[in-house]
């Protein structure tokens, strides 16, 4: 059975499939997304990445966005990025958006190092264990501090670390993400572009009662059929 098949199935069986992290990148137009979204069954959530050296950096630009693709048969979400966002943009105008999310790939360590965790020169691990205790850190930070609904990119690790997931996702530090996104009524991101958060991760989480989304995170006009999320669904 396709993945295509397996939507429509999983559809029958009363799920939504939402994509709730689209992009338009790669000159992908929202008409060819929508085609994209007829041929699949996907709905899908369009995100702007809005924050420090972002194309939206204050409230006019956020708002044009909003009134540029508020016409469109898709929820339209703001990606916040980094850790300033909060200061860049006001709550009213946050609250236009169908929904918020963020990850915590962008954060400054200890030593006062920022770093964007997808980008391999900007990554500083002194000790790979204290590392992922500040990672988690960061994480709880931002689920109970910032105004979102969703977490995205859960779980990533940068390249380097990439090859012991398994080893340092511990029990312990899974429970710590599970626990924050439940107690602020959260959803963690199954994400099909980086194939996170793992299967041990998920049925800990929804064993604990975390709710989900499915996002893709498309780097470029290739939006894909969710395969990932679909098989862990199963």
């Amino acid at each position: 059975m396709s993945t295509i098949e397996k939507i429509a199935d999983l559809k029958s069986q009363g799920y939504e499939i939402v994509d709730y992290h689209g992009h338009l990148k790669g000159g992908l137009t929202m008409e060819e997304l929508l085609v994209h979204s007829d041929s699949t069954g996907i709905k899908y959530g369009v995100a702007f990445n809005a924050g420090l050296g972002f194309p939206i950096t204050n409230d006019s630009t956020l708002i044009a966005t909003l009134e540029q693709n508020q016409d469109y048969p898709v929820y339209l979400a703001m990606q916040a990025e980094g850790r300033e966002w909060v200061d860049m943009f006001s709550s009213e105008n946050i609250a236009l958006f169908d929904y918020v999310f963020t990850d915590a790939m962008t954060w400054t360590d200890n030593k006062g190092r920022r770093m964007r965790l997808w980008m391999p020169d900007e990554v500083f691990i002194d000790d790979k264990q204290d590392f992922m205790d500040q990672l988690v850190d960061q994480i709880v930070y931002v689920m109970t501090n910032e105004p979102i609904d969703l977490y995205v990119n859960s779980t990533f690790l940068p390249e380097a670390l990439q090859p012991e997931y398994d080893l340092l996702w511990t029990s312990e530090r899974m429970d710590r993400v599970i626990q924050a996104a439940v107690e602020n009524d959260i959803a963690i991101e199954i994400n099909a572009r980086y194939m996170i958060p793992s299967a041990t991760f998920i049925k800990r989480a929804k064993a604990a009662g975390v709710k989900f989304s499915l996002g893709t995170n498309n780097p470029d006009r290739e939006l894909g059929t969710l395969d990932y999320s679909i098989q862990m669904i199963e």
